[in-house]
C-alpha cells in the first residue's frame, strides 16, 4: 500500500484585505481619522499685524455707532407733569451716567429729544423748531401716553394728537405718567436701536 507523500507548505504569500477589519463596536472611522484632526493655526502674517502687533480691526460704522451709542446727550425741557418723572430719572438713584446719557441744556449739541408732557398746538412750533437746531443723527422719544397721542386730552381741539404729527419719533414709552424704570428701559432700547442702524448716515 502505498502513501502520499505530505505536501510542502505553501510559500506564496498571504494578502492582506483591502480594507481593514473594523472592530465590532466601531469607533470613528478610520478614513476619516485624519480628517478629524486637529489642525496647526498658523497666525497671520498681514503687514499691519508685523508693525502693531495686538491690533484690533473692526468697521468704521460699527466704532462710530458704539461711540454715538455711549454718548447720548438728552436735551433738557419738559412739558408738563410727565417731566417730573424725567427730572428724577436724571437724579443719582438711576444715574443714568453710568450708560454714558448726560443731559443737555442747548440743542446745538443735543442728540436725544424727550418730549415729556402734553404737546399742545401753540407749543408744537417751538418743539419743531429745537428739533430743527439739533445736529444729525437725532432721535426722539415720546415720552408719555400726552406725547403719544393726547392722553387724557385728547378730546381737546387745542392738543395735538400725538407728537409724531410734526417730528419722527423713535421710541414710544407707555404710562401716565410713566415711572422712572420705563424712560431708562426707553433709552437703553434707543441704543440698542443705535447700533442697529449703524449703515445709515443719519437722519
Amino acid at each position: 500500500m502505498t502513501t502520499a507523500a505530505p505536501e510542502a507548505p505553501s510559500t506564496a504569500p498571504v494578502t492582506e484585505p483591502a480594507f481593514p477589519v473594523l472592530p465590532v463596536i466601531p469607533g470613528e472611522h478610520p478614513r476619516e481619522a485624519p480628517r478629524l484632526a486637529p489642525l496647526e493655526v498658523i497666525p497671520g502674517k498681514a503687514l499691519y499685524k508685523q508693525i502693531l502687533p495686538g491690533i484690533v480691526q473692526a468697521p468704521l460704522d460699527l466704532l462710530l455707532a458704539a461711540g454715538r451709542k455711549s454718548s447720548l446727550w438728552p436735551m433738557t425741557f419738559g412739558l408738563a407733569c410727565c417731566a417730573i418723572e424725567m427730572i428724577a430719572t436724571y437724579m443719582s438713584h438711576y444715574d443714568l451716567d453710568r450708560f454714558g446719557i448726560v443731559p443737555w441744556p442747548s440743542p446745538r449739541q443735543s442728540d436725544v429729544m424727550i418730549v415729556a408732557g402734553t404737546v399742545t398746538k401753540k407749543m408744537a412750533p417751538a418743539v419743531k423748531l429745537l428739533y430743527d437746531q439739533m445736529p444729525n443723527p437725532k432721535w426722539v422719544i415720546s415720552m408719555g401716553a400726552c406725547a403719544t397721542n393726547g392722553g387724557p386730552y385728547t378730546r381737546y381741539d387745542r392738543v395735538l394728537q400725538g407728537v409724531d404729527k410734526i417730528i419722527p419719533v423713535d421710541v414710544y414709552v407707555p404710562g401716565c405718567p410713566p415711572r422712572p424704570e420705563a424712560l431708562l428701559d426707553s433709552l437703553l432700547a434707543l441704543q440698542e436701536l443705535v447700533m442697529e442702524e449703524r449703515g445709515s448716515t443719519g437722519r
